[in-house]
């Protein structure tokens, strides 16, 4: 191939097969259990999920995706938010007239977040079943960081872990309401 325009084009094509590949979810479910099954979930065909274990209703998408029933997935990207505005998504949420019918949304705190990590996957560490089109990244929780002001935890779901972060980066948002 002596044509610099079809190696270019080899070479990009090439990346972008390379990247794609780099952003599938990767499973061990022949030696590690799973800790969120689908089963342990309602899917209750607006967008929203229910844990049958914890009572939360979730949101499918999160914040800046859009809820597409006829796939039953998530579309677009996903936002990014600083904690304050995360807690703000919520009451955006909830005074726009709600989602799904239901109108007290609100940030999790870090144990309800932690809940979602399917530990068996990571990249991104959540049942993608049950929340499609989750991307490997930071979501905040509504708890802070009892010894730090400037800090909240969050949840990374690149490999299921928790930490703390400055309130003022930009991170994910899934949001949660309490069940019946």
């Amino acid at each position: 191939m002596s044509n610099p325009i079809q190696k270019v084009a080899l070479i990009g094509l090439s990346c972008l097969l390379s990247a794609m590949a780099e952003a599938a979810q990767t499973c061990q479910t022949a030696s590690i259990p799973a800790t969120t099954p689908t089963s342990q979930f309602t899917d209750n065909r607006n967008g929203t999920v229910t844990d049958k274990l914890t009572g939360l209703m979730w949101k499918k998408c999160s914040e800046g995706q859009a809820w597409d029933s006829n796939t039953n997935g998530c579309t677009g990207r996903e936002a990014s938010y600083t904690w304050l505005e995360a807690l703000k998504q919520a009451q955006t949420v909830n005074t726009s007239g709600g989602f799904a019918g239901f109108t007290d949304w609100r940030l999790p705190n870090i144990t309800e977040l932690e809940s979602l990590v399917e530990e068996q996957c990571y990249d991104p560490a959540i049942n993608l079943s049950v929340f499609p089109n989750t991307p490997s990244n930071y979501f905040w929780s509504s708890s802070p960081v009892a010894y730090n002001g400037y800090g909240a935890w969050y949840v990374g779901f690149d490999y299921g872990y928790d930490g703390w972060n400055h309130k003022s980066n930009d991170l994910s948002v899934r949001l949660v309401r309490s069940g019946q």
